[in-house]
């Protein structure tokens, strides 16, 4: 698209008549995935921060973090998400909300003015760094220096995702801690805490699933308290960290007004857990649990495939983002060995990211699609290119592809697909177009236009 075309130029059609492919998002669904969780954190009594890797705007970070005036607890993975926010946070600073922002990866040396210029103007305490190499302390003293303030710390505990992280028993690799204890000292860095992230959660496809995974990621934590306790010492406020979306999402099954035997029994030992750092004492210290998670706001395949909430609906119910793509080829005259359309969006518009329970690379929704309604078999990308796709009918095993329907699209048609991972397929947008159902579930008229931040 030109660069003197925006979408702002849209607001009011509907997407079927804009530029195409476009990342079109629906914001009654993502207001109604952070309001879940932000009132299931509260009322089970424990923190929360909110991952804006997903989405990059301003408006759904504003979503996630609610009207109150809790800390505004968020996680960035790019110093260019922390700065597209800084206007957002400096409101909440002159409204009086205190700002805590985690940068979500080791410190890479190279950034280091770029954050600490951002922390003199949010002010002390307001950034935390992850950390589980003693070499990354150098980092925080140059921080420090720039800065004139102390960096917060999580350090990262991998309790069994092997992405990153120390394990509970290796906490204090290459005397990680006894060095943060002795620039703590001289208020050099500030320990905020432990941090684990497990993905996991991922291949599973009920709640208990999740919630093995959440109570494994708090008992790991609470293992490299003890090993904390060795070296540093205690009666002082520690928070424990964890999650991912899948582990956010499950928590909600604990506020549910009827929740179903199966969640209850599956949600004895994580309730044990909770009750038991509710008490605030572990190994000597203060401890505080912490939810953290950012997906949950949008929804893609891949979290309804795991099924972590047991009042979830269909695709159609609770994805907030579709890409619009055209139909530009179909072959339903037996061209090829099954019916088949062609499609002008391909990896560069939906990413390639695999999804458990089936092979696609998206699914196709019913919107403006009557035949679909109501349909057992699903329409999905079934290969995929840079800038093209295949959609076919999602076969079971041993059936046979040419006994499949016809395709029921038409050159021209605009068919809207559901991405496997949310996060990959925005980050191929600059903006996404709006759409607000929570009047009417029909109504596809683009409202705003919200800028992504991109780059590094």
């Amino acid at each position: 698209m030109g660069e003197h075309i925006t979408f702002l130029d849209h607001v009011g059609q509907n997407v079927t008549q804009v530029p195409k492919p476009a990342a079109i998002l629906d914001v009654a669904k993502v207001r109604r995935h952070c309001t879940s969780m932000l009132e299931a954190a509260r009322n089970l009594g424990v923190g929360f921060r909110a991952h804006v890797k997903t989405h990059k705007t301003t408006q759904v970070a504003s979503l996630q973090l609610g009207d109150s005036k809790d800390d505004a607890k968020l996680i960035v993975s790019t110093v260019a998400e922390l700065e597209h926010l800084l206007p957002l946070l400096e409101g909440y600073l002159r409204d009086g909300r205190r700002i805590s922002v985690l940068y979500g990866i080791p410190l890479p040396p190279s950034q280091v003015p770029r954050l600490a210029r951002i922390a003199r103007q949010l002010g002390p305490e307001s950034l935390i760094f992850m950390i589980d190499h003693p070499c990354q302390l150098d980092a925080l003293r140059l921080f420090y220096k720039e800065t004139g303030f102390a960096a917060g710390i999580y350090v990262k505990v991998d309790t069994g995702y092997h992405r990153a992280g120390l394990p509970a028993a290796s906490l204090n690799k290459g005397n990680l801690i006894q060095e943060i204890s002795h620039l703590e000292k001289q208020n050099e860095v500030s320990l905020v805490g432990l941090y684990s992230h497990s993905s996991l959660s991922y291949g599973g496809n009920k709640p208990a699933h999740a919630f093995d995974s959440l109570c494994d990621e708090i008992k790991g934590c609470v293992e490299a308290m003890h090993e904390l306790r060795k070296h540093y010492k205690s009666d002082r406020a520690i928070t424990i960290s964890v999650g991912a979306s899948p582990q956010a999402i499950a928590l909600q099954n604990l506020v549910s007004k009827q929740p179903s035997a199966d969640v209850l029994d599956a949600t004895k030992e994580l309730r044990s857990l909770l009750d038991s750092l509710s008490l605030g004492d572990v190994a000597g210290f203060q401890v505080s649990l912490e939810i953290h998670a950012g997906v949950y706001s949008v929804v893609d395949l891949q979290q309804l495939v795991a099924r972590s909430k047991a009042s979830f609906q269909g695709y159609e119910q609770e994805i907030a983002l579709t890409v619009a793509a055209e139909v530009v080829s179909v072959y339903n005259d037996h061209e090829r060995y099954q019916p088949e359309a062609l499609i002008a969006v391909g990896t560069l518009g939906l990413g390639r990211e695999p999804c458990q329970g089936y092979h696609g690379w998206g699914v196709v929704s019913s919107q403006y699609i009557p035949s679909l309604v109501g349909s057992k078999r699903r329409l999905i990308v079934d290969r995929i290119s840079q800038e093209h796709a295949i959609l076919a009918w999602e076969r079971a095993e041993g059936e046979d592809p040419a006994s499949m329907p016809s395709i029921p699209l038409e050159v021209g048609q605009t068919v809207f697909v559901y991405p496997n991972h949310a996060c990959v397929t925005g980050a191929m947008y600059r903006s996404y177009l709006v759409v607000d159902s929570s009047k009417n579930e029909d109504d596809m008229r683009v409202i705003d236009n919200w800028k992504r931040c991109s780059g590094w």
